[in-house]
């Protein structure tokens, strides 16, 4: 209570915390070692109405810093909101073996939906698979749909089992236009896309500049990596991150 105390001093934040959070949620909090982080977690607990088994999980699986890898892919101005997406994302759960086909991932998404909504984040809905679009009288099936609620817009998902490939983003771009104009309601914002991949591209994703488009691309791992070995892929992942932003920034300066 006193590390409480001296972490939390403004009233209130304690107040919010001490109404919202179980005394469980609140000591899981105290050994992390970023403030923001820490309002990052009680914010999803409040959100998404956590409880102290998946909460310990997004701690374990570092959902705070991958939140902020991906949001390294969206300047400021972006039709992607912050917060939104995840990279990469960790579908452990799903047990897939070494040779799946992105039939298998679907399936998968399909058996465990509660695990991959909760992996997705706040305020995913699901919606539709296999989403039928008729253009020019040829079919075209998209993945999975869902709705995000906080950001009132469909939000198209592109299931691939290889590295990212700059037609992706064509295919996506098609299916977010076809979203817009017959699917979006007249309350609903402009429906954005994620296209997850085993493998990433960084340079070309960076260079395609994509999320004009609203379009994220992020990876998925079937495997969650040892301890010692995540926190330090994703310290890597952040560092490469950083430097792409100020490489950017020199170059736009120019």
């Amino acid at each position: 209570m006193i590390q409480f105390a001296e972490q939390f001093p403004d009233k209130k934040i304690v107040s919010t915390l001490s109404t919202q959070l179980s005394w469980s949620h609140i000591v899981e909090l105290l050994p992390i070692q970023s403030m923001e982080a820490k309002l990052f977690y009680a914010n999803e607990i409040i959100e998404q109405g956590l409880g102290i088994r998946d909460f310990r999980r997004n701690i374990a699986t570092k959902t705070y810093e991958r939140t902020q890898l991906a949001n390294t892919q969206i300047p400021k101005k972006s039709k992607i909101p912050k917060n939104t997406f995840k990279d990469p994302y960790i579908l452990d759960f799903f047990d897939l073996q070494n040779a799946y086909l992105e039939k298998d991932v679907e399936k998968a998404i399909l058996r465990d939906l509660e695990n991959f909504i909760l992996e997705l984040g706040k305020g995913f809905a699901f919606v539709e698979r296999q989403k039928r679009m008729i253009i020019d009288g040829e079919d075209f099936y998209l993945d999975l749909l869902f709705y995000h609620r906080k950001s009132k817009r469909l939000v198209a998902i592109e299931l691939k089992i290889g590295k990212f490939q700059a037609k992706y983003q064509g295919q996506m771009k098609l299916y977010l236009k076809w979203l817009n104009r017959y699917e979006r309601q007249p309350e609903e914002n402009e429906p954005i896309g994620l296209i997850l991949c085993a493998g990433d591209s960084r340079e070309q994703i960076e260079l395609l500049e994509m999320d004009k488009d609203g379009i994220m691309v992020a990876e998925y791992w079937t495997e969650l990596p040892p301890k010692k070995e995540l926190e330090e892929k994703i310290r890597e992942l952040l560092l490469e991150a950083r430097e792409r932003i100020e490489t950017r920034k020199l170059i736009e300066g120019k």
